[in-house]
């Protein structure tokens, strides 16, 4: 029973992770903690072992998502490889650092995590104007970089500094090494916010950098003997099967209807997990 809900619960943070382009540790990772807390079949689960197994199952999502997007254009590869310059070694400062973590100050700071992703959305409007008035002064600018996407035979142009694209990615990176959450959850919201990037080339370029940052962090946890390898492989096929339908129903939603999944989620998420570490 306990490897069904183990291979259910890939299917769905996979679905929501593709779709969103957060990898599905925002949803992996409170639902085993919740699971732990009603449920004996689950009294194993710690910050390092759902952190690690949550990791280690993205390589999956991320993999399955990524040739999915890739096969319909819609990755930024180029600026996806120059943030992976950050995300790597921040995710692998995050791994070090969540050895020392007990489960309540997990939940509390996983909790705080999520609500400040889901603010950052509620003020995007004022950011984008921002961004929108200053595309045109950044295209000649050194060290900046400029994109060009077509999107149902629409062209649309973002430009974003790279120096401050990979110090995000960095602490990005540390987060999800730290918290298991794929770094999707914070990369996103900060292309789309902060360099202009539409949310249709932001989520699949988060997958893209989540693809391969997992690899690493999940690697450190496995030598460090995290990795309950049981439970992890019940997941890993429901992880692919997940990445798969999400980036194909990416697709067929708009921008606003994918904006208001990540806000929706990361409160509930937020909250609960809050609550639950007081």
């Amino acid at each position: 029973m306990v490897f069904l809900i183990m291979f259910l619960i890939g299917v769905f943070s996979a679905i929501v992770g593709s779709v969103a382009g957060l990898g599905g540790g925002v949803i992996f990772v409170p639902v085993l903690l919740f699971l732990a807390q009603f449920h004996t079949d689950f009294s194993w689960v710690n910050p390092q072992n759902i952190v690690a197994m949550s990791l280690l199952v993205m390589i999956f999502t991320g993999l399955s998502a990524t040739l999915t997007f890739l096969k319909r254009k819609r990755v930024d590869v180029h600026s996806g490889s120059l943030f992976l310059i950050g995300s790597i070694p921040g995710a692998l400062t995050g791994v070090w650092v969540n050895r020392f973590i007990d489960i309540d100050t997990f939940q509390l700071y996983f909790g705080l995590l999520m609500l400040f992703v889901s603010s950052m959305f509620f003020i995007k409007k004022k950011l984008l104007k921002n961004v929108e008035s200053k595309q045109a002064s950044r295209v000649d600018k050194k060290y900046y970089v400029t994109r060009t996407f077509e999107l149902s035979g629409v062209s649309t142009t973002y430009s974003y500094s790279l120096i401050l694209g990979i110090f995000i990615s960095f602490f990005v990176g540390m987060m999800s090494g730290l918290f298991g959450v794929g770094g999707g959850s914070l990369m996103v919201p900060a292309m789309i916010l902060l360099f202009g990037f539409p949310a249709h080339i932001a989520a699949p370029t988060s997958m893209f950098m989540i693809f391969f940052s997992s690899i690493m962090s999940s690697g450190a946890h496995v030598i460090a003997g995290h990795v309950l390898w049981s439970y992890t492989l019940a997941s890993i096929p429901g992880a692919w099967l997940g990445g798969y339908l999400g980036a194909k129903l990416n697709q067929r939603l708009n921008s606003h209807v994918i904006e208001w999944i990540l806000r929706i989620i990361m409160i509930v998420i937020g909250v609960r997990l809050i609550l639950e570490s007081l």
